[in-house]
């Protein structure tokens, strides 16, 4: 099989804060893999969680370069033998997924069906999705309200919280939103930046607010506290950096209500499926969420939305230059098409 990629920069229409920094634009990699005539699409995009595990684009380009030589004699086929060749070379999961995500678009091309369809899922079964807000003062929280508002029906809101100023911003932010949208499902996500204390007191006060869940409240060198934090909350605590794959559901299980699921972190659909299955079995609620992704991927997730209890795939809804068509959304829902693959076109 033959493997290209290129580079391309998407900038957000508004930055997102969160906890550990800003986010204005990115830069992703676009992955093609051709045999046979068809041609399979995946994206890598960087992303941060621990600096010293940290791989920028150039990174992530370099790695799948020395890569793609070693992938060149094996056919899109073969998922099994080449996610054990990936395993191997120990490559990073942005890579990995894009791989994969590429994998997959070319055996739903290949079979001339949509992957949702392949594995035998009601597209229609897609709960509403979350837009986010990120850290902000309460005025321009609101205002990034409307604008959500102005370009599509919101049905849920993500609120990123774990100000820098302290839980009173925090609570202010909280406080302005409920005010312009007393009718909104909430959720928050403090991207691991609060400490136990202000989790547990932040946990009762959001409770009265309506919150519907806690997202990654704790940093994840705090993972042991979870499960105090659990029995102290009267509102589910999910976990997002906590939890990569598979592998970490089990050691979470008795600790949380929940785990949130990224194709990048993942490495792919493949590992996403399997760790739907293992959060399925450890009776977890499971969501999807993303990064600075285009359509491109948040469509490859979205094919495995039917399984989701909670949807934050919104990324590329505010991008400015999102080189991608794919996935649609009415009424507050992502809407799957019945094209090949993963359905993505430019």
């Amino acid at each position: 099989m033959k493997l290209t990629a290129e580079t391309f920069t998407v900038h957000k229409k508004f930055a997102l804060k969160i906890s550990r920094g800003t986010t204005s634009q990115t830069t992703n990699i676009w992955l093609r893999i051709a045999q046979e005539g068809i041609e399979g699409w995946g994206e890598a995009s960087p992303f941060s969680i621990i600096k010293e595990q940290t791989k920028d684009t150039a990174s992530l380009l370099a790695e799948l370069e020395q890569l793609i030589p070693q992938l060149e004699s094996f056919h899109p086929l073969q998922r099994q033998e080449i996610n054990l060749k990936l395993q191997q070379l120990k490559i990073s999961s942005a890579i990995r997924g894009a791989i994969d995500m590429a994998l997959h678009d070319w055996l739903g091309k290949k079979a001339n069906l949509p992957l949702w369809q392949i594995w035998g899922l009601n597209c229609d079964r897609l709960v509403p999705i979350s837009v986010t807000i990120g850290i902000s003062s309460p005025e321009a929280a609101v205002t990034r309200l409307k604008d959500w508002q102005n370009t599509l029906d919101v049905k849920m809101l993500k609120l990123k919280l774990g100000s820098n100023q302290g839980i009173a911003a925090d609570q202010a932010m909280v406080t302005g939103i409920k005010q312009e949208a007393p009718k909104t499902r909430l959720t928050v996500d403090a991207n691991g930046g609060w400490s136990f204390d202000d989790a547990v007191y932040m946990s009762q006060w959001l409770d009265q607010q309506g919150v519907e869940y806690i997202e990654q409240p704790l940093p994840v060198a705090l993972d042991h506290q979870l499960s105090a934090l659990s029995q102290a909350s009267p509102i589910p605590i999910f976990v997002d950096e906590s939890c990569f794959t598979s592998a970490d559901i089990p050691r979470l299980a008795n600790s949380v209500a929940g785990v949130n699921l990224k194709i990048m972190k993942t490495g792919g659909l493949t590992e996403a499926m399997r760790s739907i299955q293992v959060a399925q079995a450890c009776g977890l609620k499971i969501m999807f969420g993303c990064y600075s992704d285009s359509s491109l991927a948040n469509t490859a997730m979205a094919h495995l939305a039917p399984w989701a209890d909670y949807l934050d795939l919104d990324s590329h809804l505010n991008l400015t230059d999102d080189p991608f068509c794919g996935v649609k959304i009415k009424g507050g829902r992502l809407v799957l098409n019945h094209q090949p693959g993963l359905g993505v076109v430019t």
